[in-house]
């Protein structure tokens, strides 16, 4: 069936995208890996290339266009070839819509050109060790001084995605104590210089997957921080949080069913190479039956996604849309990359095959941006349930 959820502009820049991956990522990516980041000159490559700019307002630098489906496109190609931009996603994806919504004129002038060339990149801390998914159980505090002047700020964050070589790391913090009536108020975003005294990077955090996404602990020891560099109200910071959080989903819901569609054409690649008993494994019954329940699930993820980012796009994306999304295509992702992995036999295992990588990688969508079990609340919640 024709998909039509994209324009010929995003086409467009779909062919850009993949032939910058060709040229320029997939010859270096086996060394990315090892390195287990992305290099910060290929960040400046990406800004270049207008990749951080599409949705920054065309005062500051960037495209001006409202669209996510162009961050769709560099999802799909990104796992059509099987590589990564790294925390590029984070910095776009996660941190941009904040800068966007509650930044103000002084501040989108400062940080939003260097945002769009990748000179300043940007991560968002809001995870804390022991606390998980219970952001209103966060210890970090920030004391506004006695002259009013800056915020002292002190704790820890860990699992942060981009976190060894953020510029500016967006940080959840208490500026004031939970009270038992609310536990989610006294939260604010600070938009913290990495480079600040008592700011530090512990350690880069060793993952099953994402390898070539730098993931870190952050803590912070009387970092202070200008009260101009607050984002959004005081205290209002889990609103702020909340309103972000159906994009943030759906940019998981795309990225798990690139990789489904990318795990089938893998494995339909391989098996019509590989022979067995002298037979091409791809003449044999079970695998066409398997590879076609694995199309048809990623015909049906194509489906939910495409509906969900026009959704989206119109500004009717709820929160219990985005949770359905979510959960069915991280599920069935699941389901459909174990299956190709084993159309490969041993070789599925090994880290050299791209399908080895994708299993790996696929496993974090159904945890991070909020468990597959808070997705099912979320959307028993919108049943009335």
């Amino acid at each position: 069936m024709r998909r039509t959820v994209f324009t010929e502009d995003h086409e467009a820049f779909r062919r850009t995208i993949r032939d910058v991956i060709a040229a320029e990522v997939v010859p270096h990516y086996d060394e990315w890996r090892a390195a287990g980041a992305v290099p910060r000159e290929f960040y400046k490559r990406l800004g270049e290339l207008g990749v951080f700019g599409i949705e920054v307002p065309e005062e500051y630098g960037g495209a001006g266009q409202r669209s996510f489906k162009f961050q769709a496109v560099v999802t799909e190609e990104c796992a059509r070839a099987g590589v990564s931009f790294g925390a590029a996603g984070a910095h776009t994806a996660l941190c941009l819509p904040y800068l966007l919504r509650y930044g103000t004129e002084e501040q989108k002038r400062r940080w939003l050109p260097g945002f769009v060339s990748g000179e300043l990149m940007t991560a968002i801390a809001m995870t804390e060790p022991g606390t998980g998914s219970d952001l209103a159980g966060m210890r970090t505090t920030a004391r506004l001084s006695e002259d009013g002047t800056h915020y002292v700020l002190n704790g820890a964050k860990t699992f942060i995605t981009g976190g060894v070589q953020a510029d500016r790391v967006l940080v959840c913090a208490r500026t004031a104590p939970a009270t038992a009536e609310d536990r989610r108020g006294g939260i604010s975003i600070l938009v913290v210089d990495t480079s600040s005294e008592g700011y530090a990077v512990g350690r880069t955090l060793e993952k099953l997957g994402l390898k070539v996404s730098d993931t870190a602990e952050l803590s912070f020891t009387d970092v202070k921080v200008p009260v101009t560099d607050l984002l959004g109200e005081e205290g209002a910071a889990f609103g702020h949080l909340t309103h972000n959080l159906p994009q943030e989903r759906l940019g998981i819901a795309v990225g798990a069913y690139a990789q489904a569609a990318a795990a089938v054409e893998f494995a339909t690649a391989y098996v019509r190479d590989r022979t067995v008993f002298g037979k091409a494994v791809a003449s044999f019954q079970n695998t066409k039956f398997v590879l076609a329940d694995c199309r048809s699930e990623v015909d049906a993820m194509q489906a939910v996604v495409d509906r969900a980012l026009e959704a989206h796009d119109a500004g009717e994306l709820t929160a219990a849309d985005a949770a359905s999304a979510k959960l069915f295509t991280t599920e069935r992702a699941a389901v459909v990359v174990d299956k190709c992995l084993q159309l490969h036999g041993g070789y599925g295992y090994m880290m050299e095959y791209p399908i080895a990588r994708l299993y790996a990688d696929t496993r974090v969508t159904r945890i991070y941006g909020g468990t597959s079990e808070v997705m099912r609340s979320i959307i028993a919640k919108s049943m009335g349930l």
